[in-house]
């Protein structure tokens, strides 16, 4: 099994690391090497399939990994084309030829799957018998493509029907908070279910906003887990199977709970988007509060303390308490810390703007401006040092506007854009807990959420508390109720008809935020795709 972390259309690249597991496999005495789902482009390389050169030297690339091959088999994913239909297929690869395709018969077309608009399924038949089942070293085993084993009544029967007692399946499947077990309560039917033993690859990195996990997994005929490999990193492992489906115990990587692998998902999502654009290292904005101070601490992770630095940029309303939480947290993590004020640009601003203001009252418009010194700060040392600038708005404040656009909503990359602000105290609990010491200051933790943007302010004063809001949003948002089938659970009226306004009038917003990492079932970008502008309101249906 071979779990890669491929980038996408870096077809060179991919080619060496399948190369490089190839030899390895070749060194263990592999029969057979399985790598994941589009092996050769990366998943999912959307629109790159629009170019006819891509998909060539794609073709080409697989050819060239074929040509290198002996007896052990290579199974690689790869872009097949026939009269301008274009396949997610598989090629078999032995002794110097591609000896076998498959090509993917079940295409998803749904959450953050496009394959429809690139791809054509596969046959159900291949010279009389099904496709995807062919014969490797006298043992017939069965080739699928991700979606192609999730449906019993799929590919993977009519292969075990015809006699394959080994399947295997190449994957591109995204994670998202716990995908893991019902990866595997599937696995386990599917194995049982064809009493055959199932070998799942899936790729690990990220690509994006999408997060591929890995936890690979080898599944024995009787649904047994005889082997699982890491999860959030590439790897390597080598399991033997009988041609009857049984399969020898090896080693089974133990999963995580469910909160420590959110913040695995942020730390590669992070770390993927960062290295594979090009960026070493990255800025973030530090208000002493609780989304910046977790931000920081996801980059310490994904790139190291070195390369990630913080900056306070306090204004007339900035509290000594939040001055001193950001310094806490930078030396607890032993990142460069500078504090530059804001306050020289925002008086210019005021006095710039003076005379078109003159007899209207203070408002929202002031509050903003701060937000926007601040962005434009963070751009300028991203302009200079080549740092990227890391977002730090949570799901909560997405999803009702609570942030200022071309202000903190600025950069490359929003790393918790997909996190309720509820379970970013979950999660700075539980970097405190594991590092067995204060990373994010207790006071940061406890404090009541403020932008800081005028006296006295709190988050509560414009919003329900976070612990009313988000299982609101939960419900609006990730399971699509409306706004009735809401207040049928036992939320308040007024407050259900409130948020589901603000979700919608702040679509036009959220559409040019950063993208950042998925990590629930309906995030803002591939998952969701509301119309900006659009004639129907929830709140009054």
């Amino acid at each position: 099994m071979s779990q890669l972390n491929p980038t996408v259309g870096d077809l060179a690249g991919n080619e060496q690391l399948a190369l490089t597991d190839y030899a390895r496999a070749e060194a263990e005495g592999c029969h057979v090497i399985v790598y994941p789902e589009l092996t050769v482009t990366g998943y999912p390389p959307e629109d790159l399939l629009l170019k006819k050169a891509f998909v060539r030297d794609n073709r080409l690339t697989v050819e060239r990994i074929a040509a290198v091959t002996n007896d052990c088999v290579a199974v690689v994913g790869f872009v097949d084309e026939e009269h301008g239909a274009l396949y997610n297929a598989v090629a078999l690869c032995q002794n110097g030829n591609i000896v076998g395709i498959y090509r993917k018969r079940l295409l998803p077309n749904y959450s953050v799957f496009d394959e429809e608009r690139y791809f054509e399924p596969g046959p159900d038949m291949v010279d009389g018998h099904p496709a995807g089942a062919f014969t490797v070293n006298g043992v017939t085993v069965g080739v699928s493509v991700c979606e192609d084993i999730w449906f019993a009544d799929g590919p993977v029967k009519a292969q075990a029907a015809h006699g394959a007692r080994v399947l295997l399946n190449l994957n591109g499947s995204p994670y998202h908070q716990g995908k893991h077990d019902e990866r595997e309560d599937m696995l386990r039917d599917r194995a049982q279910q064809t009493r055959s033993a199932i070998v799942y690859v899936n790729q690990a990195g990220a690509q994006d906003e999408l997060v591929f996990e890995g936890s690979s997994v080898v599944v024995a005929a009787d649904g047994t887990i005889a082997s699982r490999l890491a999860s959030f990193d590439a790897d390597f492992g080598v399991v033997n199977i009988h041609a009857d489906g049984s399969v020898e115990a090896a080693t089974v990587a133990p999963f995580e709970s469910d909160l420590d692998r959110v913040y695995r998902a942020l730390v590669l999502g992070t770390r993927d988007y960062v290295r594979k654009n090009g960026f070493t290292d990255v800025v973030i904005g530090l208000s002493g509060g609780i989304d910046s101070s977790i931000v920081a601490a996801v980059a310490v992770d994904a790139l190291g303390a070195d390369h990630v630095h913080g900056v306070a940029m306090p204004s007339r309303y900035s509290s000594q308490g939040s001055l001193d939480d950001a310094e806490k947290l930078a030396s607890a993590l032993g990142i460069d810390h500078r504090v530059i004020s804001i306050e020289p640009a925002f008086q210019s601003y005021l006095d710039m703007l003076q005379p078109s203001f003159e007899g209207r009252d203070a408002d929202l418009t002031e509050e903003n401006l701060q937000s926007r010194c601040r962005g434009t700060t963070l751009m300028a040392l991203s302009n200079k040092f080549g740092w990227m600038v890391l977002t730090t708005g949570n799901k909560s404040e997405m999803a009702v506007g609570y942030f200022t656009i071309y202000g903190d909503s600025a950069g490359g990359y929003a790393v918790i854009k997909d996190v309720f602000k509820t379970q970013v105290f979950a999660l700075c609990r539980r970097i405190n807990e594991r590092a067995g010491r204060e990373i994010i200051p207790e006071s940061v933790i406890t404090k009541p959420p403020s932008a800081e943007l005028r006296h006295d302010q709190r988050d509560d004063q414009s919003l329900p508390p976070y612990e009313e809001l988000d299982p609101i949003l939960r419900q609006y948002i990730d399971n699509d109720l409306g706004v009735h089938e809401i207040i049928a659970l036992g939320f308040d009226e007024s407050v259900v008809k409130r948020i589901a306004r603000l979700v919608d009038v702040n679509e036009y917003k959220r559409r040019q935020c950063a993208p950042g990492v998925r990590v629930s079932t309906k995030a803002f970008g591939k998952d969701r795709r509301v119309p900006i502008t659009n004639g129907y309101r929830a709140d009054r249906a």
